[in-house]
């Protein structure tokens, strides 16, 4: 009796083997399903919230009117702006300043602002070395919005209908 059941676990313990081993040598042909990361990036959504940005006009102007929603609106209280009316009796930033260490990412200052100034990007690789470097200026902003713009406009553009 004993014999009749090793034989049969050993039957067993073989047959799952080979079904284990046709199912790994079946995926073994085709199409690898990871990405070499640094060389290969996969999709992101237009929804994306990356790196933030202000933007600009096509004129060059900035888009910010310091109306101070995206900093009420920040659980984190992580933006700080300070303004001043220019000759002209428009309102813009003298200082628009983001702490990045603080920030949790949940894009409602970019869902406040009523002129789309500030967005969060479509990148992620934004990794520093100290932590100072983390404290984003309006000049760093202006400069991130400068450099992703086209990508910021699309992805705007295609979650449109959805805003």
């Amino acid at each position: 009796m004993e014999i009749d059941v090793r034989r049969a676990v050993g039957y067993f313990l073989l047959t799952d083997f080979i079904r284990g081993f046709g199912l790994g040598f079946k995926y073994f042909f085709r199409a690898k399903a990871t990405l070499n990361y640094p060389h290969e990036k996969g999709p992101l959504s237009p929804r994306f919230r990356g790196e933030h940005a202000l933007r600009r006009y096509s004129n060059g102007e900035e888009r910010c009117i310091a109306c101070k929603l995206c900093e009420a609106i920040c659980p984190a209280q992580a933006i700080t702006i300070d303004a001043e009316p220019r000759e002209d009796g428009s309102r813009r930033t003298t200082r628009y300043d983001i702490d990045m260490t603080k920030c949790i990412y949940c894009g409602f200052c970019q869902e406040a602002c009523p002129v789309d100034a500030i967005v969060e990007g479509p990148n992620f690789e934004f990794a520093t070395e100290t932590r100072e470097e983390l404290f984003y200026d309006k000049e760093r902003l202006l400069a991130n919005g400068d450099r992703w713009e086209a990508e910021i406009a699309r992805n705007i553009e295609i979650d449109a209908p959805y805003r």
